[in-house]
């Protein structure tokens, strides 16, 4: 089922009042995510709905593990399904890159495309086991080698050009994502602080403000994910991404696609 939006991303028109009440005002800049409702609100959602904070927080955990797992093997073919190209249904989309690539072409070889943990498996040293190892919310298809330069490092803006990725930028312990998959990762990431708090025989995944993380269980910058899901709102195929991993692999939902101001609401 698609998410039904009725409220969208805005930006306070804070100069066209002033003219209308004969005042002028000084420039504003974008406001939070406004509020969303979506088709899940009333079900999926309902004993989130209203809440703020650590008890937002804990309530979408309650709801959001409640999770089929897959092996990491079975992530190959399910990508091919939740990455797949809206225009040519034989490819994926790359992360990162924006590249579509044929399904065929994933493996381990220059010019293929393989499996990128956003949350790395180094930051609470998880592996490939069945839950984060294996979790598809946060798992996308990218080329081989620009996951290689991407690496484990943390989030952060800045750095130097990625080659085979336009408008990726890295340094030497941090990765910027092109503008158009900022959202993406910030809501990734977030999604896995939320899922992963500790108990099912995982570590407590958080976000926090270092850029230096190297295997404690966190990733950062907070900050600056903040402002990439505000800068980067969820696109159809990110939307539709959620639907699939929700009706044909995990049976959970990513909440900060259906209500990304409420990464705001919690952080």
């Amino acid at each position: 089922m698609s998410v039904v939006r009725i409220g969208r991303w805005k930006v306070w028109a804070a100069a066209v009042a002033a003219t209308l009440v004969g005042i002028t005002l000084p420039a504003v800049t974008a406001t939070p995510a406004s509020a969303t409702t979506t088709a899940y609100d009333a079900t999926y959602y309902k004993n989130a709905i209203g809440k703020t904070g650590t008890s937002l927080k804990s309530s979408l955990h309650t709801i959001i593990s409640s999770q089929s797992k897959i092996s990491y093997d079975a992530v190959w073919n399910a990508l091919k399904n939740t990455d797949q190209d809206p225009n040519n249904t034989n490819n994926v989309i790359l992360l990162y890159s924006g590249t579509s690539r044929s399904k065929s072409l994933n493996g381990g070889a220059v010019g293929d495309w393989n499996r990128e943990h956003t949350w790395a498996q180094s930051h609470g040293n998880f592996g490939t086991s069945a839950g984060p190892g294996t979790d598809l919310h946060h798992l996308r298809a990218c080329d081989v080698q620009v996951n290689s330069t991407r690496g484990n490092k943390d989030w952060d803006n800045g750095g130097s050009a990625v080659s085979g990725a336009p408008g990726s930028y890295t340094d030497s312990n941090s990765f910027e994502p092109r503008d158009a998959d900022k959202g993406d990762v910030a809501r990734m990431i977030l999604y896995m602080a939320v899922r992963y708090e500790g108990g099912d025989g995982f570590p407590d995944l958080e976000p926090n403000e270092s850029s230096t993380n190297g295997s404690v269980p966190f990733h950062g910058r907070l900050s600056v994910l903040k402002q990439w899901n505000e800068q980067d709102p969820p696109s159809a195929f990110e939307e539709r991404r959620n639907d699939v991993i929700y009706s044909s692999y995990q049976g959970n939902r990513n909440p900060f696609i259906d209500h990304p101001e409420w990464v705001e609401a919690i952080w």
